[in-house]
């Protein structure tokens, strides 16, 4: 076992079960930004939701200090601990993850059946011509809510309200987003690299989201063979927080046909 990496899960199901797993990607934000989304897809399967490394005051170690590394680490750990036909559905820095994941998969024949299918939700990680992600670490609180949300009344957080120890823990949680992602949180490879993804694919996005645009999702889309493009209505960056009925009419019928 792969001891360097800080994330462990339990040792996969019985066979009949294992074709149930989904692994729920968080972004940015932490994992509280898509608890609602894994209480979502655990009504119909069995749900992994770690914390990535270095998020909410967890240990990140310096073997792991970008996205495609975290990605490589958490599909050893599947593949030690016996997972197949893993569905991964990741948010923002979350949908990366997911990506670089089954492009690895892809790409090593011990992985080729640990990846089901991906669920992208507004994520970042390649470079689309015309449509930049947005200097995230450039915006204060209130820029980041109308960039992020349909509704920015909603994502809108004060920072003045925070206690001590949650003003470290944002800024411990952007520090580590930086140091794996980059300022411009993407990776040049990427997009060229998307059509070794031969998985069925669901991108999920907000029509509303100025972070990375519907445009720069369909292009995501467009780059995967196959890959289904979905624009959520009245939602932003969090499609599965500001429009969840919809999110799911989105994502249901995808993962009843996995």
């Amino acid at each position: 076992m792969n001891a360097s990496f800080p994330i462990d899960f339990p040792v996969a199901p019985t066979p009949r079960l294992r074709s149930r797993i989904a692994l729920v990607l968080h972004g940015g934000g932490g994992p509280g930004t898509v608890a609602p989304l894994a209480g979502h897809v655990a009504l119909h399967r069995h749900v992994l939701t770690p914390t990535h490394p270095g998020w909410d005051g967890t240990d990140r170690p310096d073997s792991i200090s970008s996205i495609a590394q975290l990605a490589a680490g958490y599909l050893a750990r599947l593949h030690e601990r016996g997972y197949t036909d893993v569905v991964l559905i990741g948010s923002s820095i979350g949908g990366w993850i997911a990506l670089e994941m089954a492009v690895q998969a892809a790409r090593a024949e011990q992985y080729r059946t640990s990846i089901a299918a991906v669920v992208v939700i507004d994520g970042v990680g390649a470079i689309v011509d015309g449509e930049p992600v947005a200097d995230f670490f450039a915006l204060d609180a209130r820029e980041l809510a109308e960039a992020a949300w349909h509704d920015p009344h909603r994502g809108y957080i004060d920072p003045g309200t925070f206690t001590d120890e949650q003003r470290a823990m944002q800024l411990a949680n952007r520090n580590t987003m930086e140091t794996l992602a980059g300022r411009n949180m993407s990776d040049p490879t990427l997009m060229a690299r998307l059509d070794a993804i031969t998985v069925p694919t669901l991108v999920v996005w907000g029509e509303s989201d100025r972070i990375v645009t519907p445009a720069y999702g369909r292009a995501i889309a467009d780059a995967i063979s196959g890959a289904q493009f979905v624009e959520i209505a009245h939602a932003g960056h969090l499609p599965h927080l500001e429009a969840p009925d919809a999110t799911w009419t989105a994502i249901d019928p995808f993962l009843a046909d996995i």
